[in-house]
């Protein structure tokens, strides 16, 4: 079983601070006027827009549920082609815009389909429950108008937005601990955790094809089962490989790919499919884990060239709610492998 204890964030945030200043970092964060994290990035108007989450000081207690992620709103960034500047386009969206939402704003993504942009978002509803949200506009920069209500059906956290070939969108989602995936089993939310035993099928993220409107399922959540090289699925014991939060898939030669965060291990690791349902065999590595506590990232292209955007504590020397997106460029190689990226020397 998965064991947690309250003080384990509170130990793994004074390691970081310790350590903060033994990195030397590869790059440097995108902006340094806020406090950004889990970036999800896409190229609309032939151009890099980064939806990140926003965070902000709290006096919030550290805990495994991440309680101290307290964020209220969301600001989007783009990067100018020609001098690669960052541009903040300010508050995109607040909570307190969202009827239907009471707190933490977590990690975004959007998508844009004939015309409209549509931004997808997490956050407690007013039992507190993480449900799904989604908001529109007519510029990728916002601001956003959020509908009245979350996403039918919808639960938990990180959602990611892939747009397939034949213009198909799918809305990939889910996380553990504060995510609560580990509180719905069989379509109800229970107040009691509950995890699969070590030897079992790790708990797996969960997808849905979205309606043809963007606004809403188009069919029942489906399971994202991760697998071995030999088709078994990967267990709750091995949480250097099973899933855990940070859900994201892009596609490259034919072949989807579909990355995600190890939690308490910090890898962003992937494995590949034929299709966006998946099953998805594992590969590795594609980020080895960064200065803080979480690990988010999304993968683009863009002019020819694959980055990952991902984010870590360096601006605010370790302190794990208080975060920094940043950009490196991704490696595919000849078969089809991503090459693993250290963020430090």
């Amino acid at each position: 079983m998965i064991n947690k204890e309250v003080s384990d964030a509170e130990r793994k945030q004074q390691l970081d601070i310790e350590n903060a200043h033994s990195f030397k970092q590869k790059d440097e964060p995108l902006v340094s006027h806020i406090y950004t994290a889990d970036p999800s990035a896409h190229v609309f108007e032939d151009k890099i827009y980064i939806y990140p989450s926003h965070d902000i000081e709290t006096d919030t207690q550290i805990n495994d549920d991440g309680d101290h992620f307290a964020m209220k709103d969301y600001h989007v960034l783009s990067i100018d082609n020609d001098t690669n500047d960052v541009i903040d386009h300010g508050v995109a969206l607040s909570v307190e815009n969202v009827k239907w939402a009471s707190k933490q704003m977590w990690a975004p993504d959007a998508a844009h389909k004939n015309g409209a942009y549509y931004f997808y978002f997490p956050a407690r509803d007013l039992q507190g429950i993480f449900r799904i949200g989604v908001a529109t506009s007519h510029s990728p920069a916002g601001p956003f108008v959020a509908e009245d209500n979350y996403i039918e059906g919808s639960f938990s956290i990180d959602p990611a937005v892939f747009e397939d070939d034949d213009g198909s969108y799918y809305l990939y989602f889910g996380g553990l601990w504060g995510g609560q995936l580990q509180n719905w089993h069989e379509g109800q939310f229970s107040l009691q955790d509950s995890y699969p035993e070590d030897e079992q099928a790790a708990l797996p993220a969960k997808m849905a094809k979205l309606s043809d409107d963007m606004l809403s399922l188009a069919e029942e959540v489906q399971d994202i089962v991760i697998v071995d090289e030999k088709g078994h699925p990967i267990t709750t014991a091995d949480n250097q490989r099973r899933f855990f939060e940070a859900s994201w898939v892009h596609k490259h030669s034919g072949k989807y790919y579909f990355s995600y965060s190890t939690g308490d291990t910090h890898n962003i690791a992937y494995g590949i499919g034929d299709n966006p349902y998946g099953p998805f065999v594992y590969q590795g590595v594609i980020l080895n884990p960064v200065l803080g506590w979480t690990n988010h990232h999304s993968i683009v292209e863009h002019q020819g060239k694959w980055f990952l955007f991902y984010h870590d504590a360096s601006l605010s020397s370790g302190q794990t709610h208080l975060r920094c997106v940043k950009k490196t460029q991704l490696h595919h190689d000849s078969d089809g492998q991503i090459i693993t990226i250290t963020a430090y020397e």
